[in-house]
Formats: structure tokens, C-alpha cells, sequence
């Protein structure tokens, strides 16, 4: 009885192992069976890859609502900076792209920051009015988030090309500096920045059951899943969009999209259930992760291959960059949310859209 339920409610797991072993097995002959073929096969492993990113992020708030605030939006947060970082190693493997890191980070904040905290203040305001939450986890995070992606993303445009090598390890460095010292005051001292006391809201139906090792081990699994996935996806991927004529960036919303997913469902839940601060740290906790320490990773890699990657915003994702954090600064000053507020941001996540489509 116990294993039927076990295996009824990791279907998705069970099913991502199945199909991860196919494609594993019949990867050559996808690539070789042609272009539509690979992009159809590509297509279909990130489906797999978001199911299984689900469940990942299922077990994480298992965790999440064990430990408590502010280790379980940590868990949380980071579990899917994990798995844009193994999707985007794998993509970097297979691609000629020398912008495509860039472009997730840049992606993953417009989609953490616009389009999840948008949706999520405009339907929590439309249900709920103003919505509260701890105003200094907004400043906290809003400074951090300008702080990190200035100094690896704005600055290195006007570093010259035979420093990059002194200038990534600085990057690294100041990087790892700056989520240790915020990982330490976010876990002592500063622990209640990100915290906001509520009200009973009766939303008792989300709360997860399982056990701690249990969720662990599924949560390993879920990223060993991705990362096998994520491996023939690239190669996939790449293939079916070859000559297609698809803008650069296309691929990187992708990684960043799929990482966000299950955030997306959480989020909203959260602000469904007039719970603001889930959502505040959920959004704006995982844009200073993909920042300040997927870029680490990024250089990391460009270091030892000895090839230099292209972080510098280009133009237009610069001034995206700024307005959004200038609006986001803004926005959220006062401790409430509303779906003003929220439209606004969504407006912005519209513009990174069309900017995408048209490959700015």
C-alpha cells in the first residue's frame, strides 16, 4: 500500500527516469533521423525536464516547510538556481553561442522579477487589495540583486579584453563574498528581514507531507534526472534550431524558464493565499542566486578552458536591467503590494518578451 502511494505520487520521477534512458540510448539516432526530428525530440525532453523540475521543487518544499523562514526559501531558491546551472552547463557544452550565459542570468531576473512578481501582485491585489509583506527584505534583496549584476554583467563592457582573466577571478571572488555575507546575516542577525507574521488564512491544502530523507533523496534523484535530460536536450535542441534563424536568446529563456517553473506555481499560491512574503523572497531570492552565483560558475569554466564569456549586458538589456530594478525599488518601499504595482512589472516583463522576438 505504502509503495503504491510512493509510486503514484513520484510518477513523474519514475516517468523521467524511463525517458531519460530512451533518450540516452536513441540520441544518435535522433540527431541523425534530421533537423525537425531533433527539435521535436528537443521539444519534448524540456517537457520531461519541467515535470521532473516539479517534483524537484515539490521535495524542496517539503524541506522548505520544515526548517522554517528563511532556510526554506534558501532550499528553495537555491534548488532552482541547481537546476539552471546543470541545464545551462550542458547547453554550453553544445553551442556555439558565446552570449548564452549572459542571456539566461539576464532572462532568469526578467522572468524571477517581472513576470512572476507581476502576475503574483496582480492577482493576489485583484483578490486581496494591498497586500503586506517585511519591507526590508525588498530593499535588502533589490540592493543586493543591482549590486551583483553592475559588477559581473554592466561593468565588465569597459574592462579590456586582456584584464578579463584578472577581472573574472575578481568577479568570482567579490561574488562569493557577497552571498556568504548575505547568507549569514539572512540566517542570524538579519533572519526577520524575511520574515512577516499572518493571520490564520485557512490555506491549509498546500502543506506537504514526506519525509526528510525521503524528499532528500527524491530531490537528488530530480537533479541527476535534469542533468542526463538536459545533456541530450542541448544536443537536441541545437540541432533542431540550427539555420532556423531563431534569435540567440530564444534558448537561454528556455533554460531560465524551465528553472523558473515551479516557482511560477508556487509563487501564485502564495500570493492566491494573501501570502505576499513567500513571494517577495521567492522572486527576488532567486534572481540574486542566478546572479551571484551561477556567474561564479560561468567564470569558473571560462577560466579553465582559457576562453573568455561574453557577460556584458548588451544595450538594451541594460536599460531593461535598470528600469526594472529602479521600478521594483520603487514599488515595493512601502511594505504592500497591489495589482498596480504589479501591472507595471508585468508591462516590463511584456518588453523583455518583445524584445526577445525581435532578437535584441
Amino acid at each position: 500500500m505504502i509503495m503504491s502511494a510512493i509510486l503514484k505520487s513520484e510518477k513523474f520521477l519514475i516517468l523521467g527516469t524511463l525517458i531519460a534512458g530512451a533518450a540516452f540510448l536513441s540520441e544518435h539516432l535522433i540527431l541523425e533521423s534530421g533537423q525537425t526530428a531533433s527539435l521535436i525530440a528537443g521539444l519534448c525532453l524540456i517537457a520531461v525536464i519541467i515535470m521532473v523540475s516539479l517534483r524537484v521543487a515539490h521535495h524542496a518544499e517539503v524541506l522548505a516547510e520544515k526548517v522554517g523562514e528563511p532556510y526554506g526559501t534558501m532550499i528553495l531558491t537555491l534548488s532552482a538556481v541547481l537546476v539552471e546551472v546543470i541545464i545551462l552547463i550542458m547547453m554550453l557544452s553544445h553551442t556555439s553561442s558565446p552570449t548564452l550565459a549572459r542571456d539566461t542570468i539576464y532572462s532568469a531576473v526578467m522572468i524571477d522579477m517581472n513576470g512572476i512578481l507581476g502576475l503574483a501582485a496582480i492577482l493576489g491585489g485583484l483578490r486581496h487589495g494591498e497586500q503586506p509583506y517585511n519591507v526590508d527584505s525588498g530593499n535588502t534583496y533589490i540592493v543586493m540583486i543591482l549590486t551583483g549584476m553592475g559588477i559581473s554583467m554592466v561593468v565588465p563592457e569597459f574592462i579590456p579584453s586582456h584584464h578579463w582573466q584578472v577581472f573574472s577571478v575578481f568577479t568570482i571572488c567579490s561574488m562569493l563574498l557577497l552571498y556568504g555575507i548575505f547568507l549569514r546575516l539572512q540566517t542570524t542577525r538579519h533572519s526577520y528581514f524575511f520574515s512577516y507574521t499572518y493571520a490564520e488564512t485557512g490555506d491549509t491544502e498546500h502543506k506537504h507531507h514526506g519525509s526528510t530523507a525521503g524528499s532528500v533523496t527524491a530531490l537528488v534523484i530530480g537533479v541527476v534526472l535534469i542533468g542526463i535530460l538536459a545533456e541530450v536536450m542541448a544536443k537536441t535542441m541545437d540541432r533542431g534550431l540550427t539555420g532556423t534563424g531563431v534569435p540567440p536568446i530564444v534558448a537561454a529563456i528556455l533554460v531560465a524558464a524551465i528553472s523558473a517553473s515551479p516557482e511560477i506555481l508556487t509563487a501564485l499560491r502564495a500570493a492566491l493565499a494573501n501570502r505576499m512574503q513567500p513571494v517577495v523572497n521567492i522572486a527576488l531570492g532567486a534572481s540574486l542566486s542566478t546572479v551571484i552565483l551561477t556567474v561564479p560558475v560561468i567564470e569558473i569554466m571560462a577560466l579553465v578552458t582559457g576562453h573568455p564569456v561574453q557577460m556584458a549586458l548588451s544595450a538594451p538589456q541594460t536599460v531593461m536591467t535598470v528600469l526594472t530594478l529602479i521600478v521594483a525599488a520603487i514599488n515595493l518601499h512601502d511594505g504592500e503590494t497591489n495589482a498596480i504595482e504589479g501591472a507595471t512589472h508585468f508591462v516590463l516583463f511584456a518588453t523583455f518578451v518583445m524584445l526577445a522576438v525581435m532578437g535584441l
